[in-house]
């Protein structure tokens, strides 16, 4: 097995192993999992229901909702799960090993993305197919917004589980860290409206580019440039902040 002067280089394997155990961790947790799939769509279904009357307000607001609540599930799950294998000391006896940060954020990222890719699908079937949902880009651009959104809820989950001492004090940063995102992401009032210095900060946001991504689909049937922009945006930053949470992995938790 060949070294560089940094360690062990990534390998698949190690990555495959990795994600093989956090999917296999999630199938002994029913609750976690009724979280994932059902919490999103349940909540999708009762915004329809209070939408009810005015069907146009759930068409504004469905497709943003699409992407932001993959988000929020998928940070609770991530952050609590490994929150967990911190305490636990399961993360040190896997730095202890030969293998490097990168297998394990890798493998992290695999396996949860793996929910990622199913949770988007049952959240967006559900969307289109059952509660009306009417975008004109294709579906499943909506899915990737998705499933981007999921993917930046996990990287932003493993960044705070840092600074959490429980699993209850991981579930604390959930309004500080996702709700000022949700409220200037432009679900409750288009950014663009929204007063200069929000506005503003809005553009730091990366929940907004998710949002921004769904309102481009319900109108435009290409791909438009701003999508791309969007999306791009999107994927930069949740890499940034799954490398900023590599960084947080340490091989001794005291």
């Amino acid at each position: 097995m060949s070294e560089t002067a940094g360690g062990i280089r990534p390998s698949l394997p190690r990555t495959l192993a990795t994600a093989h155990r956090v999917l296999d961790q999630l199938s002994h947790d029913p609750r976690t999992v009724l979280l994932m799939l059902a919490v999103p769509s349940g909540l999708l279904t009762l915004l329809k229901g209070v939408y009810h009357s005015t069907p146009a307000a759930f068409q504004s607001v469905g497709g943003s909702l699409t992407t932001v609540l993959p988000c929020v599930s998928m940070f609770l799950v991530s952050s609590i799960v490994i929150q967990r294998e911190r305490a636990s000391g399961t993360l040190e006896r896997l730095l202890a090993m030969p293998m490097r940060k990168s297998d394990l954020i890798a493998g992290y990222t695999l396996g949860f993305g793996i929910v990622a890719a199913l949770q988007g699908s049952v959240v967006t079937t559900l969307a289109l197919r059952f509660l009306g949902l009417h975008i004109a880009g294709p579906w499943w651009l909506l899915l990737l917004t998705a499933m981007s959104a999921a993917v930046l809820g996990l990287s932003l989950g493993l960044f705070v589980s840092a600074f959490a001492g429980s699993e209850f004090q991981a579930l604390q940063f959930m309004p500080g860290v996702l709700l000022p995102q949700f409220m200037l992401s432009g679900v409750l009032m288009p950014r663009d409206h929204l007063p200069a210095g929000l506005g503003t900060a809005s553009h730091f946001l990366p929940l907004s580019y998710a949002v921004d991504c769904a309102t481009q689909l319900r109108w435009h049937r290409e791909i438009s440039t701003v999508f791309l922009h969007d999306i791009t945006v999107l994927w930069c930053a949740a890499l940034v902040v799954l490398a900023a949470g590599a960084a947080t992995l340490r091989r001794r938790t005291r």
